[in-house]
């Protein structure tokens, strides 16, 4: 077994270990930097509906992991971690032996099946929206002359992949155990307004169903059915399953790093775990929610790269006091030209979680004038705290400009205005870009919420 040194070593290649293995370099040059990756190309989970389709024109080499690591002086390997002595220091793939200093886990998520149905996994046609190419290619060619396709799952991927089958001219139908699509970062009249595009479009929603079994009716190994609880039968060529995604911890759990909620490794602030040695960042750790400091189950390559840049900058002391203070759910999604996001809480989940809120919102134009060939309808709603008008949630429908809006939103969450603040938010207005300075959207919604605070 070859015996390899370094300072760094870092457990993965996607976002939150590409993002870390840079901040780490430009924070302490000096030391060597090793990254360890299973795959060549790694996927992110949000660019990988539009390989189904014709949206983006994605090429392969847009969907892969960052290449500047060379330019900068990290080493890359590739190959699998499979056991690590933590007290020694030392990592083990099946050809080397790696010893270390400093160690982050950064091994990302895979997808999330539920027990009753992972029986279907064996079946020919059922697919999981796995971060492996091969895995992925794999999907794509065998849906290729496929007519009937259906989804299951109403989350970002899995309804943005219903858009892009059914672009390319499949037959698909939606299947989901809510009243409405993308409904844990919408609040229902949003939502209702992204499902009502998704019909238009020519989807059929399921809702309010929930998925019994994958049956494989001629016994040929070949999933061509799905049945609901309600028993309707719905037929299929191929069936997705875009249900989500759960830490992977597995590595962690064997060598006996402490797991937090959802199954997550668990981390403090800095993202050191329980051993100041070694550190835990992207979707492999456990989360708090910003607003709630609940557990959460938010993953995001933004999240997962917020905190790599926390941990990178963290390894041999605490140089920056600001720590990480839990997941601002932050969305954006394109569904027939209109861009829906959403950051922070929603307004039901506000009130589920017993905060005392109030809402306000504006309804406008993205131009000025409207007469603007590209002007599009544009609603922002804001959630603040009804004792002194922090902001704590917004969502966003309007153009293509709605996706760093929602940043903006974000901004204001983490910095905790108020809506007097955002009252007063100078920012920069020209006709052809942006809604007119007078009736700014983000602006008006805050002041739309002053005459309801206490």
């Amino acid at each position: 077994m070859e015996n390899l040194n370094c300072d760094i070593l870092i457990i993965g290649g996607g976002p939150a270990g590409g993002v870390a293995a840079m901040t780490a370099k430009m924070n302490y040059p000096q030391k060597k930097v090793l990254v360890v990756r299973e795959y060549k190309e790694q996927l992110v989970p949000c660019a990988i509906p539009y390989i189904f389709g014709e949206t983006l024109g994605c090429s392969e080499k847009d969907l892969g992991s960052c290449a500047a690591a060379v330019e900068m002086g990290i080493s890359t390997l590739l190959g699998e971690v499979r056991d690590i002595d933590l007290q020694g220091k030392i990592a083990f793939t099946t050809k080397e032996a790696i010893h270390f200093d400093k160690l982050i886990f950064a091994t990302g998520s895979k997808p999330f099946v539920h027990d009753s149905l992972r029986h279907a996994l064996a079946l020919q046609g059922v697919f999981t929206v796995a971060k492996n190419k091969t895995l992925i290619d794999k999907t794509k060619a065998y849906i290729e002359d496929k007519q009937e396709i259906v989804v299951i799952g109403t989350g970002f991927i899995g309804i943005e992949m219903a858009m892009e089958l059914i672009g390319d001219g499949k037959k698909v139908k939606v299947i989901g155990g809510s009243k409405h699509i993308l409904k844990g970062a919408f609040d229902s009249e949003v939502a209702l307004e992204a499902e009502k595009i998704l019909l238009d479009s020519g989807i059929e929603y399921i809702g309010n169903d929930r998925v019994k079994e994958i049956v494989d009716f001629n016994g040929d190994n070949i999933a061509n059915a799905v049945e609901l609880k309600s028993g309707k039968i719905v037929n299929a060529d191929a069936i997705i399953l875009a249900t989500g995604y759960k830490p992977n911890t597995q590595l962690a759990e064997k060598v006996g790093i402490s797991l937090g909620h959802y199954g997550g490794i668990w981390v403090d602030e800095y993202m050191r775990t329980e051993n100041h040695d070694i550190f835990a960042v992207g979707d492999c750790s456990a989360r708090r929610d910003f607003i709630t400091k609940e557990p959460s189950k938010v993953m995001l390559a933004s999240t997962s790269s917020a905190e790599a840049r926390v941990a990178g900058t963290s390894l041999y002391g605490i140089e920056y006091l600001k720590g990480f203070s839990g997941t601002i759910a932050i969305f954006s999604t394109m569904l027939g030209g209109v861009a829906f996001s959403s950051a922070g809480v929603t307004e039901e989940e506000a009130k589920n979680a017993g905060l005392d809120v109030v809402v306000g919102s504006f309804s406008g134009l993205n131009r000025h004038p409207a007469t603007i060939p590209d002007a599009q309808r544009q609603f922002v709603k804001l959630v603040a705290m009804r004792n002194g008008g922090a902001i704590i949630g917004g969502q966003i429908i309007g153009g293509k400009e709605t996706g760093e809006m929602i940043n903006i939103v974000g901004t204001l969450i983490e910095a905790k205005f108020n809506v007097y603040q955002v009252m007063s938010m100078q920012v920069a207005t020209q006709p052809m870009l942006t809604a007119a300075p007078t009736s700014y959207p983000i602006t008006m919604a805050a002041v739309s919420i002053m005459g309801q605070l206490k």
